[in-house]
């Protein structure tokens, strides 16, 4: 297939700049189809699609606009903030260090991170930071923007207090501090912030174009960040109603959203949890370590144990984090989401993945071989879930 889009088949979706580009093998056109109808009729501004079968690449498209001024259009080559979508890659380097004998998941957090201990926390284990189980979704004290850029200011401020609740014993969604309570360990165990071990060990020796913050040489690739302003398909976003103190530490101390992201001093700051930036080719390339059963494109990353134990579920039940926004049970693994019954990551119940702030995914599915990296500026209102990855998702499984 011709590197751009042909319009002898459809017409370029009427949103994109010149319409949708890259590849598509012929056997997956669903997806390129879906991904067009995401510009004309889901507020798309500008986005890419990723899909590798096999650890071959076998969609890679990109179209729209990289700015809400539509000045610049969305490049091969445009880096772009994915939130949550960044746990994956973070959970990965706790596997990495797992798998070596670095690490241990089933042991106490404290064994690494002495400080830890403290607030009652000297048996909460590894495995508690990686399923969102640590009791520890955010702060108790008010922590600013400021605050969250100072890495030893937040993991003291971790270290220090008390969990919300038991640990262990229910899942309460971690936003932002996952990245510091498992990139602390990481850092701990190998004098090396998750960003650096990352680029270390797996996305510079793969070739992969994908960084925790963003360094400032690299500002002129970046898409800016907006948000949509009513739900795509018109219905009403999940609502969390009234917030419990919980939630709020997780999704409001200190909150944060695409005003803050666009910003040198966001891009600047380390937070695995949530400000990685890449392409939805590196995004599907990453998840497909996962999806390889640790290896991709003919290079092991992960032991076929270490990779199928990403999965193993903690436990279901209701988020108090996500729980009203979710509209029921769902179960994380060691640092990602499974798919479960609401097929968030496709059919397979047991595929996993993880989405990021506004709509941007990772998935793998090591049944079917398959991963996918959605990444987009125009963010919507839903928890998780955005149509646009759902319609994505659904044309993927249509072709396999």
């Amino acid at each position: 297939m011709s590197a751009t889009h042909d319009a002898r088949q459809s017409p370029p979706p009427p949103e994109a700049a010149g319409g949708v580009h890259g590849f598509c093998d012929p056997r997956f056109t669903a997806v390129r189809e879906a991904f067009e109808e995401n510009f004309r009729t889901r507020c798309e501004l500008g986005a890419a699609v990723a899909v590798t079968l096999g650890g071959r690449t076998v969609v890679d498209l990109w179209g729209g606009w990289a700015d809400a001024a539509r000045t610049r259009t969305w490049a091969r080559d445009t880096l772009v903030n994915v939130w949550s979508t960044t746990k994956g890659p973070v959970a990965l380097c706790a596997h990495l260090l797992a798998d070596r004998g670095l690490l241990d998941l089933d042991a106490p957090v404290a064994r690494y991170w002495p400080e830890f201990a403290a607030g009652g926390k000297e048996k909460v284990l590894v495995r508690h930071l990686l399923s969102h189980r640590a009791g520890l979704c955010g702060l108790r004290e008010p922590h600013g923007l400021r605050d969250l850029y100072d890495w030893e200011l937040t993991a003291a401020r971790l270290a220090a207090m008390e969990p919300w609740w038991e640990p262990g014993t229910r899942s309460g969604y971690h936003a932002l501090t996952y990245g510091f309570l498992v990139g602390e360990v990481v850092r701990r165990v190998t004098g090396l912030k998750p960003g650096a071990f990352l680029e270390r060990e797996v996305t510079g020796p793969l070739g992969i174009d994908f960084g925790v913050g963003l360094p400032a040489g690299e500002y002129g690739r970046a898409a800016e960040l907006t948000r949509t302003p009513a739900d795509p398909d018109g219905e009403p976003a999940p609502a969390f109603g009234n917030l419990t103190r919980v939630m709020l530490a997780a999704l409001a101390n200190p909150v944060v959203g695409p005003a803050q992201a666009n910003t040198p001093e966001w891009r600047a700051a380390q937070i695995p949890a949530a400000n990685g930036h890449g392409t939805a080719r590196a995004v599907a390339a990453l998840y497909g370590v996962f999806a390889g059963r640790g290896s991709f494109g003919g290079r092991r990353v992960l032991t076929p144990a270490a990779a199928e134990r990403v999965r193993e579920g903690q436990g279901a039940g209701v988020d108090l984090v996500l729980g009203a926004g979710l509209g029921g049970e769902s179960e994380a693994g060691l640092g990602l989401w499974l798919s479960g019954p609401r097929g968030a990551y496709g059919p397979n119940p047991r595929a996993f993945g993880h989405d990021g702030f506004g709509g941007s995914c990772g998935l793998a599915d090591p049944e079917a071989g398959v991963s996918l990296g959605y990444v987009m500026n125009r963010m919507g209102p839903r928890v998780m879930d955005d149509p646009r990855k759902m319609a994505l998702i659904d044309a993927l499984y249509s072709a396999l």
